[in-house]
C-alpha cells in the first residue's frame, strides 16, 4: 500500500508539473507547437475508418462497455460486488477528477488554430489518454485478480494496456485533436488514479480474489 501510494503520488506530481508547464507556457508548449506545425496526414476511406476506430479505444463508451462486461461476469462468477464497485469507482474518479481539470483550465484544441486557457475549451488533460490508461487498465487488473493468471501474463496485460494507450495518443497527434501536453498529462493523471484504486483494492482484499 505504501509503495503504491508513492507511485500514485509520483505520477500525480508529474501531472502537476505538466500542468505547470501549460499554465506558464513552459518548454512543453514548444513541443506542442512543433507537433502542431507539422503537416498532418489526411485520412480517407479505409485508412480513415481504421484510424477512427483506433481513436475510439479512448472513448469512455467503448472502454466502459468492456469494463461493464468484465465486471458483471466476474461479479456473477465469484458472487461478489467488488469488481462492479471498482468499475464504478474508476468511472467516478475519471469523470470527477479529469472533468474538474478540463473545466477549470478550459484549454482550446489545436484544430481551433490557437492555444488559449480559460476559453471554454476541454482539451487539457486529454480524456482519451486518461481513459485509455485508467479504464482499460482496470479491465486488465480485474482479469488478473480473479482469473488464474501468472505474473508473466499479468505483465503482458500491462504491456498491452500501455501499447493501447500509446496508440490512442499517437492517433490523437496524427489527427491533431490534442496537444502533446494534453496527452502526456492525461496519461500521468490516469495512471495515478489507476494505481491509487488498485492500492485501495489491495489494502482491503476480498475473499474472492485469487492473487
Amino acid at each position: 500500500m505504501r509503495r503504491a501510494l508513492k507511485w500514485s503520488a509520483s505520477l500525480f506530481a508529474g501531472y502537476l508539473f505538466v500542468t505547470y508547464q501549460v499554465l506558464t507556457n513552459g518548454f512543453l508548449i514548444e513541443i506542442d507547437r512543433t507537433f502542431n506545425d507539422v503537416d498532418h496526414p489526411k485520412f480517407q476511406g479505409l485508412s480513415n475508418f481504421v484510424i477512427r476506430r483506433l481513436d475510439d479505444l479512448g472513448l469512455r463508451g467503448v472502454s466502459g462497455v468492456a469494463l461493464l462486461i468484465v465486471a458483471v461476469y466476474i461479479s456473477r462468477r465469484f458472487k461478489t460486488w467488488r469488481p462492479i464497485n471498482l468499475g464504478v469507482l474508476s468511472f467516478l474518479a475519471l469523470n470527477v477528477v479529469v472533468g474538474a481539470f478540463k473545466y477549470g483550465l478550459g484549454r482550446t484544441k489545436p484544430k481551433e488554430g490557437f492555444d488559449l486557457l480559460h476559453a471554454g475549451g476541454m482539451s487539457y488533460p486529454s480524456g482519451h489518454a486518461s481513459n485509455a490508461i485508467l479504464i482499460w487498465g482496470m479491465v486488465a487488473y480485474l482479469i488478473y485478480r480473479y482469473a488464474h493468471v501468472n505474473r508473466y501474463q499479468g505483465r503482458l496485460a500491462s504491456a498491452g494496456v500501455g501499447l493501447l494507450a500509446l496508440t490512442v495518443c499517437v492517433v490523437s497527434l496524427l489527427r491533431n485533436t490534442h496537444w502533446f501536453s494534453d496527452l502526456f498529462g492525461g496519461l500521468l493523471l490516469g495512471g495515478s488514479l489507476l494505481v491509487l484504486i488498485i492500492a485501495i483494492d489491495r489494502y482491503f482484499p476480498s475473499d474472492s480474489q485469487l492473487h
